[in-house]
């Protein structure tokens, strides 16, 4: 099975080719080109570097959110559209879900924490069974602070990933009492490869959708919804 996997929801931009349970290519990129820039170019080259074509891939896997409201809908669409075009279903992955897998084999809790502005966060909990990940904690966006309560009741050593490390970093030495530490560089951000490992095994449990049916998880209303809503009559 051939699974294109594609990851825009956050700072970094990745895109992998996942051949029975190979990755064949991956290309990931953290800079300050926006997505709409560098994801096509991106998956042009893992296409390439894999020696597959577009017509090979038997499914689109993308990170469906939550994350960047713009890297989301750039990444939904192209997923869309690349779909559509050879009649194959997308594999919907959830971010933070995503995230965690970076994390295969870690033997405590793993919490990614992804800034999502005014001390809040994307985030969830999870842990490895084996060789499958459980979720402890539906991803959500939540406080800091309440993510770091949930991580100090259950006492368990825990690893921080996500672009909220850099953010929150200080806040959690202060704050929290569970033993923990951060993950390192090399696997703290989005990776496509961990979008393909969860999606194939969707796709082997049906969970997938056709084009026309996916669209992106926010778990929030953006920025502009939310001053929309405060200019509107009766609201605050």
């Amino acid at each position: 099975m051939n699974i294109l996997a594609i990851d825009s929801s956050g700072l970094a931009a990745s895109a992998a080719i996942l051949s029975d349970d190979v990755i064949r290519a991956e290309y990931t990129v953290c800079n300050k080109l926006t997505h709409s820039e560098t994801l096509m170019p991106m998956i042009d080259e893992v296409i390439q570097s894999s020696g597959l074509e577009l017509k090979d891939m038997d499914a689109v896997a993308i990170a469906k959110g939550p994350g960047s409201f713009t890297g989301l809908r750039i990444g939904s669409a192209t997923a869309k559209g690349l779909a559509e075009a050879i009649k194959k279903p997308v594999i919907e992955v959830p971010t933070v879900n995503a995230l965690a897998q970076n994390m295969a084999g870690y033997d405590g809790n793993i919490v990614p924490l992804m800034d999502a502005r005014r001390n809040e966060t994307y985030t969830g909990i999870f842990t490895f069974e084996g060789e499958g990940l459980k979720t402890l904690r539906e991803q959500c966006a939540v406080p800091l602070t309440e993510i770091l309560a949930d991580i100090n009741s259950r006492g368990v050593k825990t690893i921080f990933l996500g672009d909220g490390v850099r953010v929150f970093a200080d806040q959690i030495k202060e704050k929290c009492t569970a033993p923990f530490i951060f993950a390192p560089p090399s696997l703290r951000l989005q990776r496509a490869s961990s979008v393909a490992v969860l999606a194939q095994r969707y796709y082997e449990k049906g969970y997938h959708v056709n084009a026309a049916e996916h669209k992106p998880t926010y778990l929030r209303v953006s920025q502009a919804e939310r001053e929309l809503s405060q200019k509107e009559p009766g609201k605050q």
